[in-house]
């Protein structure tokens, strides 16, 4: 004991306590474990910016294409007797006029090769449903135009606009050699060629078959597997039945019915397959005297004397095809004068048709399709037509939403704050206040619109899905996230500046709302507009309240005060509606509103950051 306490009285032996290689090797251990910790919380913040950046940046490359789009220069002649039968060359007497039977002259007159319905139907689909209204808009506005030939700038449809945008179709070019000798300028034409330029042709054909037998087979085996899966299933509740009550047994009996019906599906499937494989290897095996190309693989399109031939049928010396734009003769095409086109995926995957992209192409060709900057996207309102839907209805239904919001939520929130910290006593009351507003910063968004829905609506008889009841909704949810946050602010605030404000004769609130209030503005500013960014993006309160309809007219366009009660819609749900449809220009769309959320978010927080940069003060 007493050497013990030797020990401890002696700095020597503290040295050494603290310097021995135990205590190195501890150091060491603990020096490795915060390097590591580093390293973990570096790695956390690395994989996190990575994803957001992939985030980021898959959204803005979806974006982009909405930027652009493609528009088509159609010539109709306006004639009088069809426009303005009476002459009187006013907007009214020329509004009822069928527009859109003249764009289809035009594309007859263009195409007068097409003659069937259904291709007219697909040749008259290449243009917007919108162009009719662009003409009308047009002769409307100045109906001196009747009587002349009037060349517009119409849209083209989705389709064809993601078409010239490289997203629907890839096209390559198969290297010829030889001179090709035409046989017939319309319907069904032959091409021979000098050299072996369709022997290439076939081996490509004869690949995509291979890969597609490949494909029907990896089908057919996870068929078969599914089968397995279901007989087995089988086998189990048959013996399952031998051991069942009477109530389990008549359950179990229909789970067997239904897995029979699984079992016939599943078969007649494999048997189509089968079928497919058995006629797909038939054609490879025979790929040596001629081969039939069909929509299940790549297109070719055979450019020669001005028109283009969609390959049907190729062999090693010679294709036939049929004439989607006549030929202007029979005569050969020597080397670099004709080529062959290869258009993937093939045409049963993709919406457009070899027939719509060689007509747009002949457009093209013409020089009457041009690239424009799409002002139509921030301009326009909603719409079920992917070309012409904007977001400029939905940004004014966020605005008027938004000044509800805001107009509702900032004076009662800032005003229960400060009546709470500095003017409430402090009793059982305000603490039950006090833990309830903190719960509803908590409590899920769709309760909000639960409560709308009962409240503003089913009794108030509220007009439905109007920014008025949606920025009612809106500022009930962001009233605790204000109050708490200019409670915070209005803490932050020195005790002595009020102390000193009461001292020199300053009632008590004066002090608070002479002193201690423009002190907090800078942090009450700061949660407000944080709660306001946080009310931009939600969705689900505002579905119960009935703005996901489908709203068409721009919320206002009677007058500002209107606004407020008009039908409208909000940015987070207009995205929440885009990015259910099918078509891809609508999701290239729904990136495009994204980005213009996220910018709002960003402006909002900006904002905050430079409000509270110019109204901080220092103590």
């Amino acid at each position: 004991m007493s050497r013990n306490i030797l020990e401890e009285n002696d700095p020597t032996s503290k040295a050494k306590i603290h310097t021995s290689q135990q205590a190195k090797k501890r150091l060491q251990k603990r020096y490795a474990k915060e390097k590591r910790f580093r390293l973990i919380g570096l790695g956390a913040v690395l994989v996190a910016g990575l994803f957001l950046a992939v985030l980021l940046a898959t959204i803005i490359v979806d974006a982009i294409p909405v930027l652009r789009q493609h528009s088509v220069t159609v010539t109709v002649p306006l004639n009088a007797e069809e426009i303005d039968p009476e002459g009187k060359r006013t907007a009214a007497s020329v509004s009822g006029a069928n527009y859109g039977g003249l764009i289809k002259d035009f594309l007859r007159e263009k195409y007068p090769n097409v003659t069937s319905r259904r291709e007219k139907k697909a040749l008259y689909g290449i243009i917007s449903s919108s162009a009719n209204l662009t003409i009308q808009e047009q002769v409307m506005a100045n109906p001196q135009l009747v009587g002349k030939p009037l060349q517009s700038e119409v849209l083209l449809s989705d389709y064809a606009d993601l078409y010239f945008k490289g997203s629907v179709s890839d096209k390559s070019k198969i290297e010829t050699a030889g001179i090709a000798s035409p046989v017939g300028t319309e319907g069904e034409v032959k091409i021979l060629s000098t050299s072996n330029d369709f022997g290439k042709l076939l081996t490509e054909v004869k690949q995509g078959l291979t890969v597609q037998l490949k494909e029907i087979e990896r089908n057919i085996a996870g068929q078969n597997r599914v089968l397995t899966r279901l007989q087995q299933r089988k086998t189990a509740i048959e013996q399952s039945l031998t051991s069942a009550s009477e109530t389990e047994k008549a359950e179990l009996q229909k789970r067997l019915d239904q897995i029979e019906k699984d079992k016939a599906a599943a078969e007649n499937l494999i048997g189509q397959n089968n079928d497919k494989a058995a006629d797909l290897k038939s054609r490879i095996s025979t790929a040596g005297n001629s081969l039939a190309v069909d929509r299940d693989i790549s297109s070719y399109i055979i450019s020669i004397n001005g028109g283009k031939v969609k390959v049907k049928q190729v062999s090693n010396t010679e294709i036939i095809g049929e004439a989607i734009l006549p030929l202007s003769s029979e005569q050969d095409s020597q080397n670099g004068q004709w080529e062959i086109t290869k258009i993937s995926p093939p045409e049963s995957e993709r919406q457009i048709s070899d027939k719509e992209i060689i007509w747009l192409d002949q457009l093209q060709a013409e020089g009457l399709v041009k690239n424009h900057f799409n002002t139509q996207f921030f301009t326009a309102g909603a719409s079920r037509e992917a070309e012409v839907a904007g977001i400029w209805g939905a940004v004014v239904g966020t605005f008027y939403t938004m000044l509800i919001t805001m107009a509702l939520s900032f004076p009662i929130g800032v005003g229960a704050a400060i009546y709470l910290e500095e003017f409430a006593p402090k009793n059982r009351i305000t603490d039950l206040i006090e833990v309830n507003i903190n719960n509803l910063a908590a409590v899920p968004s769709i309760v909000f619109g639960l409560l709308g829905l009962a409240m503003f609506l089913n009794i108030f008889g509220m007009p439905r899905s109007a920014p008025l009841v949606g920025g009612m909704v809106l500022a009930l949810m962001t009233l605790p996230t204000i109050i708490i946050a200019s409670r915070a602010a209005l803490k932050a605030v020195p005790p002595s500046i009020k102390e000193a404000a009461l001292g020199i004769g300053a009632s008590h609130m004066q002090a608070v709302f002479h002193h201690n209030l423009p002190l907090a503005m800078p942090g009450i500013l700061t949660g407000s507009i944080i709660g306001m960014a946080q009310a931009l993006g939600e969705t689900a309160p505002l579905l119960m309240i009935g703005m996901v309809a489908f709203i068409v007219d721009i919320p206002g366009a009677t007058g500002f005060a209107q606004g407020f009660t008009d039908p409208a819609t909000v940015l987070p749900v207009q995205i929440y509606m885009w990015a259910d449809f099918p078509e891809k220009l609508f999701q290239q769309k729904t990136a495009a509103a994204i980005v213009v959320l996220l910018m709002f978010l960003v402006a909002m927080n900006a904002i905050a950051i430079f409000l509270r940069k110019k109204f901080e003060r220092r103590w």
